[in-house]
């Protein structure tokens, strides 16, 4: 298992702070092996690390900061050898070819933890640059375009709410066809880090073909069930706030787990997409639930409440960020419940089935 180490978790990373990319040995008493280091990484997303789709036994790749500019990196962990890649990695299509990049120092600057420090944007002058946005990389060569500009999107429909601010995108991620992509597009006054707007789009690899999911301000996480439907909470005027499997390309949409699943989480579903695995933010008595829905029968499972020291808010929190083994019999998470900030594996597969 993959894995980040630092030595301090009470304050944001500074541009100095290295982190080590390393591996978890769970048949060997979870020993850690270190591998690299990075200083290209933040709390909420890491440093993008992952195992590489088509060697996912032995290749991985991860962002790194180099000679004053962003990239990313494909390492051998059984050899060593290592190869750069000119644009860091926010999402691999599920192929191993496919890279989608933006602009972590913009987004450094304008959502605080999503990130990177150490790089100057480039367009930090202008609210919607033509030239800055979304691009598509090629793993094996590294070439790579711009395929979605700020620009485009910020006049995609625009809105009155959208005169002298600032914008920029976040959470992207490939259909699992590869076909297409997910993104979120915000805008803020600026320098106001604390309040801002989000709309979710869909895109072919072209940045062509994109269809506008949700446009009622807030947009926060989702996944893709399958090629055409995305499940993400969103709201939606005259129906509030909801988990909604959205279909691409279209205006459908419905509710799912109402009365249940009512909390925004980092949701995702199982291998088999029988299940959503999800989590919520703290409730009063600080604690964080980790949950399993099964949207077919409705049936919920708790698996487990885990205690959140309120002194870790804002960027340092530490949200559960719960995530699938591939075989779909384990998830992994982020906790502090034990005041030091470490993962957990916790077994599902009698839950799941």
């Amino acid at each position: 298992m993959l894995a980040l180490q630092v030595d301090f978790m009470d304050r944001p990373p500074a541009s100095n702070d290295a982190a080590t990319v390393g591996i978890i040995d769970l048949k060997e008493n979870c020993s850690f092996k270190p591998l690299a280091q990075t200083y290209a990484w933040n709390w909420q997303q890491g440093t993008m690390l992952q195992w590489l789709p088509r060697s996912s036994d032995r290749l991985i790749i991860y962002n790194t900061r180099e000679r004053n500019r962003f990239a990313s990196v494909i390492l051998n962990i059984e050899t060593g050898e290592s190869r750069e890649l000119p644009l860091p990695i926010y999402a691999i299509s599920h192929d191993g070819r496919w890279a989608l990049s933006l602009n972590f120092a913009r987004v450094a600057r304008t959502c605080s933890g999503y990130g990177y420090l150490g790089v100057s944007d480039l367009w930090m002058k202008e609210e919607a640059p033509k030239e800055d946005g979304i691009y598509l990389m090629n793993l094996e060569t590294g070439e790579n375009q711009l395929v979605v500009s700020l620009a485009k999107m910020a006049s995609f429909h625009p809105q009155a709410d959208m005169k002298k601010t600032v914008h920029w995108f976040n959470h992207l991620l490939f259909s699992p066809d590869g076909q297409r992509f997910i993104f979120l597009h915000r805008w803020t006054r600026a320098n106001n880090k604390r309040s801002w707007f989000t709309r979710l789009y869909t895109s072919d690899m072209n940045g062509e073909d994109i269809c506008l999911l949700a446009d009622d301000g807030m947009v926060s996480h989702f996944d893709w069930r399958d090629p055409i439907h995305i499940l993400a909470w969103a709201r939606k005027k005259g129906v509030g706030d909801h988990y909604f499997p959205f279909t691409d390309k279209s205006e459908k949409f419905k509710i799912i787990g109402e009365g249940v699943l009512d909390c925004d989480g980092h949701c995702s579903y199982s291998p088999d997409r029988r299940w959503i695995l999800t989590d919520t933010y703290p409730d009063k008595h600080h604690n964080r639930r980790l949950l399993l829905y099964q949207p077919e029968t409705g049936k919920m499972v708790e698996l487990s409440r885990f205690y959140s020291p309120p002194e870790l808010h804002g960027e340092i929190r530490c949200d559960l960020h719960p995530r699938w083994s591939r075989d779909g019999c384990y998830v992994c998470i982020d906790s502090t419940h034990e005041d030091t900030r470490q993962m957990y594996v916790i077994a599902v597969g009698s839950a799941v089935r």
